[in-house]
């Protein structure tokens, strides 16, 4: 199913079998491949996405210009596979405004919304989040702050853990509408996990990562790898 959807993105296809969820807040875009009831189901979180040009100001849409998370998710062997796009990607949502994708992409309402469209697909399965870029964040607070979704693991690849850290290391404007993975550090870490970093990788640095988990036991270095590209499976 997924290896069909991908031509879909390569212009082959005209029709787009993706099924948007309207949660009490967003309405979240999905790709599902659910093919076993009694396996559990792996989520793959997109990145921020396009949320400033290159002059540093905030797009009027964050929807990501490349397809780097939704080809992995489609390429994934597993029989029950979501792509779970952010708040205000892909879709005209009325609720929308700026902040949903620059001071406030990991708000509570997007946390909660992401949950929310999480639990719906998974319907009652045990998942395992994997998070790219800011779907890391995203990734730690929905498993922390919803333990009703049975997060069995968490997985980044070139995640943002730590925005507040970030933010002072690329002398960003911080995320002060954004709730953060620090303050939730002790349920987090009690999460099975594994968080993928590339040594090419100029926008999260692996020293933030490393960081934030006290050390590289859960951390996989993958040569060559850049912010979004060289990462395979997971």
């Amino acid at each position: 199913m997924f290896r069909y959807l991908s031509l879909i993105f390569l212009g082959a296809c005209v029709s787009s079998p993706y099924t948007d969820i309207q949660t009490s807040t967003f309405v979240l875009r999905t790709y599902q491949k659910l093919e076993c009831a009694a396996s559990e189901v792996v989520v793959y979180i997109e990145g921020d996405g396009r949320s400033f040009d290159r002059r540093g100001r905030p797009t009027d849409d964050p929807t990501p210009r490349g397809d780097f998370v939704r080809r992995l998710a489609f390429d994934d062997p597993r029989p029950n596979v979501v792509y779970l796009a952010r708040p205000c990607q892909y879709v005209n949502d009325d609720v929308c405004v700026v902040e949903d994708w620059t001071v406030a992409r990991f708000s509570k309402r997007a946390v909660d919304a992401s949950a929310e469209a999480i639990a719906r697909a998974a319907g009652g399965r045990p998942v395992v989040l994997i998070g790219f870029s800011g779907g890391a964040q995203i990734a730690g607070l929905v498993a922390v702050l919803h333990p009703e979704l049975n997060v069995q693991k968490i997985v980044t690849i070139a995640g943002n853990l730590d925005h507040a850290e970030w933010t002072r290391a690329k002398n960003l404007a911080p995320l002060d509408g954004s709730l953060d993975l620090n303050d939730y550090k002790d349920e987090f870490m009690r999460i099975p996990q594994t968080h993928y970093v590339g040594d090419k990788d100029t926008v999260i640095a692996t020293w933030i990562t490393v960081n934030f988990l006290g050390g590289m036991e859960d951390v996989i270095v993958v040569p060559g790898a850049a912010h979004n590209k060289g990462f395979t499976s997971f």
